[in-house]
């Protein structure tokens, strides 16, 4: 037992002896490559390109953002409505090439020297490069189908769409505009309320939009508001709450103050979906719930119809 035991191959014209237990020398020709595990490289997570496919936050469906695009940004498994800006909601409203702005260069103040984390000052010159906009509405006239409208439209993209001095100033031109030239006014609000930096000054806009509004009324031409997500405070208490008609998206948040702030104040149960466009329709503030994909053609019936009225009254 003390001597190791040894076996001979015989290869041809060779004749060597190989221990029988002695493993070869390990070297770098003669070792094996470690074996993968199996499932070794699966598991990793997905790089996904950034601007192809977006997450619809109500249904978790994976959306391609191209389709996306051409459903006006509303997922087609559940329906969200994604926000959309200002610009991408005139393209999908009015005819092609028929829209002139107004007021395009018009530009807040910070008349109240307003400081705190940030400036009012340094937050506007932020939002302004960020968006290429100047404020948080886009005014001008366009043509909706065949009918000549003067338009506004909200940004919640430009602080919150937040109702400044600009914002109330430029609306309220819409609307005199309107007026002066006999055609339907539409204003379509997506906005957190009226703007803190300015005080009081963005709430005397509640009052002045509405009487503009009164005048365009006493000339018995029409005016629709449409809500969108969200639609609340200062706005919702003037201008967007008066129309001749008040249609709403799917799913847009409508209300005057926070679920919280409303609860501690009334010391009363709140129903579930309360702020909802849904809720409020069936209470008879809201006229129509319209999804965005069928918004324009809607309109145009809606401008048909008040169109005629009108026309109706002035021949009394």
């Amino acid at each position: 037992m003390g001597n190791q035991r040894s076996v001979t191959h015989k290869v041809p014209d060779v004749d060597s002896v190989q221990p029988a237990v002695t493993p070869p020398p390990a070297s770098s020709e003669t070792s094996f490559l470690k074996k993968p595990k199996i499932g070794e490289g699966r598991g990793r997570k997905r790089e996904i390109p950034e601007g192809l496919w977006t997450k619809c936050p109500s249904c978790s469906e994976l959306l391609y953002d191209k389709e996306l695009e051409n459903t006006f940004e509303v997922c087609q498994k559940c329906g969200h409505h994604f926000s959309i800006d200002a610009r991408e909601r005139l393209d999908a409203l009015l005819e092609p090439g028929s829209f002139t702005e107004m007021d395009a260069n018009m530009t807040s103040v910070d008349i109240l020297k307003f400081t705190g984390v940030a400036t009012y000052t340094s937050k506007l010159a932020a939002h302004q490069k960020r968006t290429g906009r100047k404020d948080a509405v886009i005014s001008g006239l366009g043509k909706i189908g065949t009918h000549e409208v003067s338009i506004a439209v909200m940004d919640f993209s430009f602080l919150g769409g937040s109702m400044g001095s600009v914002v109330g100033e430029k609306i309220t031109r819409s609307i005199e505009a309107a007026t002066r030239m006999r055609l339907p006014a539409i204003v379509i609000s997506a906005s957190g309320g009226a703007r803190m930096y300015e005080g009081l000054f963005s709430l005397m806009q509640m009052a002045k939009t509405c009487a503009a509004l009164a005048y365009h009324a006493q000339q018995k031409l029409p005016y629709i508001s449409v809500l969108t997500h969200p639609t609340t405070a200062g706005v919702m208490a003037s201008y967007a709450s008066v129309g001749d008609l008040i249609v709403a998206e799917p799913g847009a948040m409508i209300g005057f103050a926070g679920p919280r702030v409303i609860k501690d104040t009334t010391q009363a149960e709140l129903p579930p979906g309360f702020q909802t466009a849904e809720f409020l329709m069936d209470r008879g503030l809201i006229d129509a719930i319209v999804p965005r994909g069928e918004m324009k053609a809607q309109l145009i019936n809606f401008l048909e119809f008040l169109s005629g009225t009108a026309g109706a009254r002035k021949g009394d």
